[in-house]
């Protein structure tokens, strides 16, 4: 499936089907983040039940500790 991740056209493999599964693929579900499909930010309870589609945009931000 094609989605547009951050701006980018990004190929995603058939079995991932939710936002949850899409941070998860990516590494990213266990870290805090914010995500935005097709402009809507969704909170965490609608990662897991939001569906992808074909040409879906998406933007991801997870937050990077340091010091």
């Amino acid at each position: 499936m094609k989605l547009i991740i951050n701006g980018e056209e990004q190929q995603i493999p058939e079995m991932v089907e939710s936002v949850e599964q899409l941070l998860a693929h990516f590494n990213v579900g266990h870290k805090k983040s914010v995500v935005e499909k097709n402009g809507e930010i969704l909170t965490k309870p609608e990662q897991k039940e939001s569906l992808l589609n074909e040409n879906d945009r998406l933007e991801i931000v997870h937050f990077v500790g340091g010091g």
